[in-house]
């Protein structure tokens, strides 16, 4: 009988546990819209607004920021860097340690050509999963990582591995002194074997697109790369300007009657 009632507390307890872990982890999410509006996140924007993390632009100015993936190098990313060269736009790219070590000269290269490097991690891990210690040698490890291969030596922004947060992780991130960066405008661009061609990721972009958009695009597409110089150029004529991470992170810490 005592054997019986260890092994259903023991139930319960895993049952108490997993239940509490998948209660306090989120996976970043929003209802997408074809009306060139912001996507609305529900109550993601309370935890967001409480640790000074952000995905978008609220100002309601056509301004648009362009952010990339780096997990790995499919051969696509100096095209985009001579796009963005040409067409003097910012980006900020969020790597990962396996990416510093494969390509110490393409990270080079972004910040040699005023791009931003923000923190994807050292390991790509789950956060959620993980005490504040490993999150800090994660990051710490990236930031070590990138300032050997580059003259960026602080990494402020962070993208969590595959968009997973708990309000743990923006709280040791931000003790930290770091910002979480989500987005507001993605698609599923990051499959190598089932890319769909630049007509696609150009309609994908073009119709989620919405003033103060923070853009994830994975550098592994083929169809990002082909397609983002026309992005660029079309959205220019819609009077849409890029802009810096930097930009958008000033404008939040300013008062508002300083904002223009």
């Amino acid at each position: 009988m005592k054997q019986l009632i260890a092994f259903l507390l023991s139930l319960v307890f895993f049952f108490c546990a997993f239940t509490w872990n998948t209660a306090s982890a989120y996976g970043w999410g929003y209802q997408k819209n074809n009306h060139h509006t912001p996507p609305e996140i529900g109550s993601y924007q309370e935890v967001l607004d409480k640790y000074n993390a952000f995905y978008l632009d609220d100002s309601g100015e056509k301004n648009i920021y362009l952010t990339f993936d780096n997990g790995y190098e499919q051969g696509f990313t100096s095209d985009i860097l001579d796009v963005l060269k040409k067409e003097e736009v910012p980006a900020a790219f969020f790597i990962t340690g396996h990416y510093v070590e494969s390509e110490p000269d393409l990270v080079k290269r972004m910040v040699e050509d005023g791009h931003i490097i923000g923190n994807h991690s050292y390991h790509h891990p789950d956060f959620t999963i993980m005490d504040k210690e490993a999150i800090k040698k994660e990051l710490i490890d990236l930031e070590h990582a990138v300032a050997e291969v580059s003259d960026q030596d602080e990494l402020i922004y962070v993208r969590p591995p595959r968009g997973t947060f708990s309000s743990n992780t923006l709280k040791w991130s931000t003790e930290l002194g770091l910002v979480h960066v989500f987005w507001s405008l993605a698609f599923k661009d990051w499959e190598t074997n089932s890319q769909k061609g630049a007509d696609y990721a150009y309609e994908e972009i073009m119709k989620q697109i919405h003033p103060g958009a923070i853009i994830l695009l994975h550098a592994v597409s083929s169809d990002n790369a082909a397609a983002l110089e026309k992005v660029i150029q079309d959205l220019k004529a819609e009077g849409y300007q890029f802009k810096s991470l930097d930009d958008l992170w000033m404008r939040k810490q300013l008062p508002k009657q300083f904002v223009y």
